[in-house]
């Protein structure tokens, strides 16, 4: 519990104490590409834990029930969801983990949604109405199943960690750009930035990669480029003090390069947890 803090309401002063946290673990369920399977792996959804051991799913994917199971967690285990945008490996998990959570006589609270507000018509009408609202009740939507944190200032609280939004160039056709957004937080005075789906965009990006100590960075490796992820082969060429500090994930099945020969920290394997307590984690 940190110091009390003064707060003006109503022409009184009023103190508080202020709660502050600390992001202690990222682990990764999955650190594969959307069409993963069979080589053992799951897409890229990945927990963030607090050192009140509370967790948040960052993206719910298609395959998020057997990488949750594997690692040993349940939806009783989480709180918190967030979604960065609308493709099936970041929310194909949701009409599942709805359907659980609502009708689980062991889950005492809905869990919560953090994502853009920008995202949320269309992830109901469009995603999640079909199967969780077949019959058009009017009176169920997205809030029946989840508490709903609608992100509209490009941050939001979590566990007393300030976790900030930033949009990110993903699929864009002609003038239409896919809402997409990826995460950096603060935590024991180190800045991580975990970048979600991004094409390579070093104009976009420098700058975030500059003042983040560690990063971990969406990576395809597949011969024929996508257009819709950053490659391997475009990443290599980044200055090398910004290279020593990215992780790379979100990859095809398939040999991977010899990331650390090439002055990266590495690709990302399924089940890494990363301690921000350690040092070593930022080394």
């Amino acid at each position: 519990m940190s110091p009390i803090i003064a707060i003006k309401s109503s022409g009184r002063l009023i103190i508080k104490p202020r709660f502050f946290s600390n992001i202690m673990k990222l682990i990764f369920l999955g650190t594969g590409s959307a069409f993963t399977v069979g080589d053992g792996n799951y897409q890229s959804n990945m927990i963030l834990e607090a050192d009140s051991h509370k967790k948040l799913l960052i993206d719910c994917g298609s395959d998020v029930r057997r990488s949750l199971d594997e690692y040993g967690l349940s939806p009783l285990d989480l709180q918190d969801v967030y979604i960065s945008h609308l493709h099936a490996d970041h929310i194909g998990g949701l009409e599942w983990l709805a359907f659980t959570s609502k009708y689980s006589s062991q889950v005492t609270q809905k869990p919560c949604l953090h994502l853009s507000h920008d995202l949320i018509p269309d992830l109901w009408n469009k995603a999640l109405s079909a199967g969780l609202n077949p019959s058009n009740d009017p009176t169920i939507d997205l809030s029946t199943f989840f508490r709903i944190d609608a992100v509209t200032h490009n941050a939001f609280v979590w566990e007393g960690v300030t976790i900030h939004l930033f949009p990110t160039l993903h699929v864009v056709c002609d003038a239409w750009r896919m809402p997409c957004y990826g995460l950096w937080f603060e935590t024991n005075q180190k800045k991580v930035l975990i970048t979600e789906d991004t094409q390579f965009n070093l104009d976009g990006m420098e700058k975030l990669y500059e003042e983040s100590d560690l990063i971990f960075h969406d990576c395809e490796i597949q011969v024929n480029k996508s257009g819709v992820h950053a490659h391997y082969n475009e990443l290599r060429h980044l200055n090398p003090h910004i290279k020593k500090k990215m992780w790379l994930y979100h990859y095809q099945p398939g040999p991977l390069p010899d990331a650390k020969e090439e002055g990266f920290k590495g690709f990302v394997e399924k089940g890494q947890c990363f301690d921000f307590n350690k040092k070593e984690t930022f080394l």
